[in-house]
């Protein structure tokens, strides 16, 4: 019985061929080109736009080092699957999503959508830690039904950035909603593309559908976390008025977001 921490001990593999372009990587394009520039790079740069917003706790600068931590962690056990398709490689590569999106609901997740029987963000705290030690738990049961349990979530996200759009008329806000979910979509459609129609790409030659998905995901990361930030500004922050900017320039076709506030006005 090889060790789980051995290569190809995991139990999925993806459309690439394994080991062509280096004896030590098995997925080269999906280790080294796309996992580093998607989570190494752009969302750390999502991340330290947003922290140069005024005020300096502006949505919460832990907060956002949390998460661009675990967003890091992502990134590097990414990297680390993709090379060695180990049994290990895969659970924490899964894990760390799960443990990301843990991270995100925990800090700002709205209280007006908390289920009746939580009261306080602090209780909020414990009933996601709970759930994510037993979904953590769970994941080791089947781990190949991981993945898609993972990608399920996105409904709940969309379903939730849905109710949220409902009561904002910023045109820069549903804009910026609107990339968000044409970035998922392309994402989603490349990751089933490489799952499911693995035999149609070998045929052809590309079978590079899942480095795709890492770099489409990140870039819908890019617009995800400053849409967030905007509507926890909203609920935790009422004195201000968050408004969504992008860098370098409004005309450039890709840009980073990010979030700046307006002064409170002084209450007599």
């Amino acid at each position: 019985m090889p060790s789980i921490f051995s290569y190809q001990s995991a139990e999925v593999d993806w459309c690439e061929s394994n080991f062509v372009r280096s004896a030590v990587i098995a997925e080269y394009y999906n280790t080294d080109g796309t996992s580093l520039f998607s989570f190494l790079l752009l969302t750390p740069l999502n991340s330290l736009v947003l922290e140069g917003a005024e005020p300096p706790r502006a949505c919460g600068r832990t907060e956002i080092c949390h998460l661009k931590v675990s967003l890091l962690l992502a990134g590097l056990f990414s990297m680390y699957f993709h090379m060695t398709l180990s049994y290990v490689g895969q659970l924490l590569d899964e894990l760390s999503i799960l443990w990301t999106l843990a991270v995100a609901y925990s800090f700002w997740y709205p209280q007006c959508y908390f289920p009746k029987c939580i009261k306080t963000r602090r209780h909020f705290f414990w009933l996601t830690g709970i759930t994510t030690v037993i979904s953590t738990l769970m994941s080791f049961v089947k781990p190949t039904l991981n993945a898609y349990a993972l990608n399920c979530i996105a409904f709940h996200l969309l379903y939730l950035t849905w109710r949220e759009l409902k009561k904002c008329n910023d045109k820069r806000v549903h804009r910026m909603a609107a990339v968000m979910v044409m970035w998922w979509v392309l994402a989603i459609t490349s990751w089933i593309s490489d799952r499911w129609l693995c035999w149609l790409w070998q045929a052809i030659n590309f079978p590079y559908f899942h480095s795709f998905w890492h770099v489409l995901i990140a870039m819908s990361l890019l617009y995800c976390c400053p849409l967030v930030i905007y509507f926890d500004v909203n609920y935790e922050m009422p004195s201000f008025k968050p408004k969504l900017e992008y860098w370098p320039s409004d005309s450039w076709p890709v840009v980073v977001p990010y979030v700046t506030l307006e002064k409170p006005h002084k209450q007599c």
